[in-house]
């Protein structure tokens, strides 16, 4: 008798509902709802890890992308350009390709980030501006001629979904403030400089990037209904990803790259770099038994 009123009582406890979270934008043209779910479909159909080989110097491939972020902020260009720039980079260096001298790695990632910009930009900066932001270590010519072999080697194709394009949904769906928004993007390019992060889809990234955020600000619950419905994942798939945001988290102040944590650090953006790191995730992803839920499987078309 206990054990069936104990399911009728169950079965009267709703199930947490699943936000619409379009139906604001209804009337917004830009907003596209009538497609924005069917083109998030398409991107998790297409996306795919960037790491196809291990063969790259990593360290040297962080002191790089360490540069690029300080180039992305002197140049004021969108997000979108970052997230693109490294997709491009990483995908150029995973074709077994050997770049060994440092004014090469130099050259190469100046040149996906122009063509990044090309791609995501009305107007992008001209080739002359990133001839005078590498001090004039390459000319003219030699940029356009990387710029030829990078898209010689990608196919022409630089239409690939990056964690960026899951980050603004999955920011919508947690519902997330300023602070949030910002630690979310902190966290993301945290990952960006680790060469490691590159063997996840874009986007588990950009879930385990929110789960991580909201677990450091402690805004219950972590992981919801509405979030497990836009983003595809559960809870204890993120946590393998998330807990090494939050080693990067714990370790970025005293890097020797900083160029993300000094970003993250400043007013703009609620220094968020300088929250004290979630070490209850830390103690938990330990403690918590492995899943059974593949992660791999879930990248998978």
């Amino acid at each position: 008798m206990k054990n069936a009123a104990t399911a009728r009582t169950a079965a009267c406890v709703p199930k947490e509902s699943i936000v619409d979270i379009d139906a604001e934008d209804v009337n917004n043209p830009l907003a596209v709802v009538e497609y924005v779910n069917d083109i998030y479909k398409f991107y998790k159909l297409t996306e795919r890890p960037s790491q196809v080989c291990g063969h790259i110097d990593e360290s040297m491939r962080m002191m790089l992308v360490d540069w690029l972020v300080d180039v992305h902020i002197r140049f004021r260009l969108t997000p979108e350009i970052l997230y693109r720039t490294v997709n491009v980079l990483d995908r150029y260096l995973s074709m077994d390709l050997v770049v060994k001298e440092e004014e090469q790695w130099q050259l190469v990632g100046i040149t996906a980030m122009l063509l990044a910009s090309k791609y995501e930009e009305d107007k992008p900066p001209a080739v002359d501006d990133f001839v005078d932001i590498s001090d004039e270590t390459f000319d003219t010519k030699q940029i356009l001629d990387m710029e030829r072999s990078i898209l010689r080697k990608l196919g022409w194709n630089l239409t690939e979904p990056t964690p960026y394009h899951f980050l603004v949904r999955f920011i919508k769906a947690a519902a997330a403030d300023k602070v949030m928004e910002n630690l979310v993007f902190f966290f993301a390019e945290l990952g960006l400089m680790q060469y490691a992060m590159s063997k996840y889809c874009p986007s588990l990234l950009a879930a385990s990037a929110v789960y991580a955020a909201k677990c450091t600000l402690n805004k219950t619950p972590y992981w919801n209904e509405t979030l497990k419905h836009y983003a595809g994942y559960s809870e204890c798939q993120l946590m393998e990803c998330a807990k090494q945001f939050v080693t990067f988290h714990s370790d970025a102040a005293e890097n020797e790259y900083r160029a993300v944590y000094d970003k993250y650090s400043t007013c703009a953006h609620n220094v968020v770099a300088l929250l004290p790191p979630c070490t209850r995730l830390l103690i938990e992803s330990r403690e918590r038994q492995p899943c059974l839920e593949s992660v791999c499987m879930s990248c998978l078309p």
